[in-house]
């Protein structure tokens, strides 16, 4: 048992009471001990009754990150492999549907920092905490025993790693190291995958849902049409729109090498589309160029990159959010629809509907939502953890 521990300013303990995962340093009155970044602290009420146990990190404004209210329950490699198990059990249900699922949803799995996501017979690793990382070798050799897999590879390459102290990190952690293109199932679907350099740690595996609503929606909207796939990265909303019977998918990227994985998706889908299809340029620049050239399309789909990594970035986000839907609302024909997501969980559901409401207002036109999208069931978003609903998704028909 730990010697250190965390004593909170009084009144500070109702959310640690109710299970939220995080103590921020305002909230801490002492720090008794020295305790190292990741080394278990035992967090206290100003009154000293203990409330929980958890990870305590010196250079982060999230002090502690909670791994247990119980107080019998230590913080050992038998707990990591416990926490790891029930969450694998929880996604056994997927493994008809798709190889390719996250495992392991940091907070929202009682694992607070730690993403353990599965791509066929290779398991990749993000610690994004000290405390994740403190215990990340106890954490890969529990992954190298579950069943099929053949390598561990760990992607501890997101920027808010720094904001703990942390360097960035990729590469093997066991087993045999991936093949540079690795191809999973999705449902019908193939898509090819970079475990060693993709966004993310490969793949958008939180768009799994939606990729069927957007074939769903080509079906029914846009069969035979024109669709947009803005942010498209590696192309699979366009195989999905593609599958759903769009004639033409425009896919959108600043990356020629996700452009790439896009042209190998449709190759292993059997998709034929022209060179036009797959356009190598900043998608504002390219909205505005097609708005200029009165081009008109019966879908847009924006699936941008996280617009705000802090709380100041928020105001910035909120207006590059307003200016790319702006620009789609005035590409979309009347009957036509917009799909726009935000992956940035510091703007809220409520926010992005505002932003929404903001340019379709500006841009003239009228538009109701039809659908609400978010994160697929191997995302979970725990009831203590509202921050853990980062995904959100508005299917917006245009008048």
């Amino acid at each position: 048992m730990t010697h250190t521990s965390v004593i909170l300013k009084p009144g500070r303990e109702k959310s640690v009471s109710q299970h939220h995962p995080w103590i921020f340093s305002g909230a801490i009155r002492d720090v008794r001990g020295d305790p190292s970044a990741g080394e278990t602290v035992e967090v206290s009420a100003s009154d000293g009754s203990w409330l929980a146990r958890g990870a305590y990190s010196p250079a982060s404004q999230i002090r502690v990150r909670l791994w247990t209210w119980a107080h019998d329950e230590a913080i050992d490699s038998g707990f990591f492999e416990r926490r790891l198990a029930r969450a694998v059990g929880a996604r056994s249900g997927l493994a008809a549907a798709t190889d390719a699922m996250r495992l392991v949803h940091a907070e929202s799995d009682g694992l607070p920092g730690l993403i353990v996501d599965r791509y066929g017979a290779w398991v990749v690793v993000q610690a994004l905490s000290t405390g994740a990382e403190r215990w990340l070798e106890a954490i890969v050799e529990q992954a190298t025993r579950l069943p099929g897999v053949r390598g561990v590879y760990e992607r501890s390459d997101a920027e808010v790693r720094e904001k703990e102290g942390l360097p960035l990190r990729v590469g093997l952690r066991a087993g045999e190291e991936p093949p540079q293109e690795l191809i999973v199932r999705e449902g019908d679907w193939r898509f090819a995958v970079d475990l060693r350099g993709g966004h993310k740690t490969g793949f958008y595996l939180d768009q799994r849902g939606s990729r069927r609503t957007v074939h769903d929606l080509a079906a029914r909207w846009a069969r035979g049409g024109r669709i947009v796939n803005a942010f498209a990265y590696s192309g699979s909303f366009g195989v999905a729109a593609l599958a759903g019977g769009a004639g033409e998918v425009v896919n959108v990227d600043s990356s020629g090498e996700a452009l790439r994985l896009a042209r190998r998706n449709y190759e292993l889908n059997a998709l034929d589309a022209p060179e036009a299809s797959f356009v190598e340029e900043d998608v504002f620049r390219f909205l505005r160029r097609m708005r200029d050239d009165g081009q008109i399309f019966d879908m847009v789909i924006l699936d941008p990159p996280k617009f705000a990594q802090s709380a100041a970035d928020v105001m910035r986000a909120t207006r590059a959010y307003k200016d790319i839907n702006w620009l789609a609302f005035r590409l979309v024909r009347p009957g036509g629809c917009v799909v726009s997501f935000s992956c940035s969980g510091l703007v809220s559901a409520d926010l992005f509907q505002k932003v929404l409401f903001g340019a379709a207002e500006d841009a003239g036109r009228q538009a109701s939502i039809v659908e609400r999208l978010a994160q697929p069931e191997d995302h979970p978003v725990r009831l203590s953890f509202p921050e853990g609903a980062y995904l959100k998704g508005l299917v917006c028909l245009v008048e």
